[in-house]
């Protein structure tokens, strides 16, 4: 069986506090857009045991068995002792470090594939509970439709959002951004507006209102990315951001004001 794990941009992302656990309370809006990885699950041959895992596409870095969709399987192996041993093979194409949560999403269509695959008969919040021990944002990607989400992200309320009559382009430069240097020079708990009230005022306005915490440690290391932001502005897009903590930046354009990409060939560049 094979599934399409998908990325996801946020619009707004605060940091409101530091959590006794280490984490951040936060509060964002997560929405999926169509990139995709490619993930496969077969059972494997007899007396095999755990996990075969392979990939393809974009380098995978890391052991295997650090690798979150390993990880779903044997999360779920201590609940369920008679699954059976798999071989996975993942295509990816999401890139990593990039803002666009792909590793939580293949662990979380990892969980998907193998409750469906092997008939565990888990409910949509089973799968949630499990996710979120995986990733802070892994959670999303089993509703993978547009929610509010606060706690340190696993906390989901879904929310109507309708981007449909705008066109969304995103760009990522291949910058791998690490999750010190993002949390680096943060202002926490500066953001007493709900992010759901900004959200429901004209897009024009939100240029001005809604802010991704990040975006200051990480334009500040890498320019580059400050530049791809401002460019989106100059190019005409309503409302222009970073998604998560970097380095993907997308842009919100008027569908019939869609502008000639003038980016440089190596950037990712993707209209949804």
């Amino acid at each position: 069986m094979v599934v399409f794990p998908n990325a996801k941009i946020n619009i707004g992302l605060n940091i409101l506090s530091k959590r006794e656990d280490g984490y951040h309370n936060l509060q964002t809006v997560f929405a999926a857009i169509a990139i995709k990885d490619a993930l496969e699950i077969i059972e494997a041959e007899p007396r095999t045991e755990g996990v075969k895992f392979t990939s393809s596409g974009l380098y995978v870095q890391g052991a295997v068995e650090g690798n979150l969709c390993v990880k779903a399987y044997q999360l779920l192996k201590q609940d369920f002792p008679a699954l059976p041993a798999v071989h996975m093979h993942l295509h990816k194409t999401i890139p990593m470090g990039a803002g666009l949560g792909g590793g939580s999403s293949d662990a979380a269509f990892a969980l998907q594939l193998i409750n469906q695959k092997f008939s565990l008969h888990l409910s949509s919040q089973q799968l949630i509970n499990y996710a979120v021990q995986l990733g802070s944002d892994c959670a999303f990607f089993i509703l993978n439709k547009p929610c509010y989400a606060t706690g340190r992200g696993e906390i989901l309320e879904p929310i109507e959002l309708d981007l449909s009559n705008f066109g969304i382009l995103l760009i990522n430069p291949g910058i791998h951004i690490s999750t010190s240097l993002a949390f680096s020079n943060i202002n926490i708990g500066e953001h007493p507006q709900d992010l759901r009230l900004l959200l429901a005022n004209d897009i024009k306005t939100w240029k001005h209102s809604i802010v991704n915490d990040f975006e200051k440690p990480v334009f500040a290391a890498y320019p580059e990315i400050e530049q791809i932001k401002a460019t989106l502005y100059d190019q005409g897009a309503l409302y222009a951001s970073m998604s998560g903590s970097g380095s993907s930046v997308y842009g919100i354009f008027p569908k019939e004001k869609i502008p000639a990409l003038n980016f440089p060939e190596h950037y990712l560049q993707r209209w949804f």
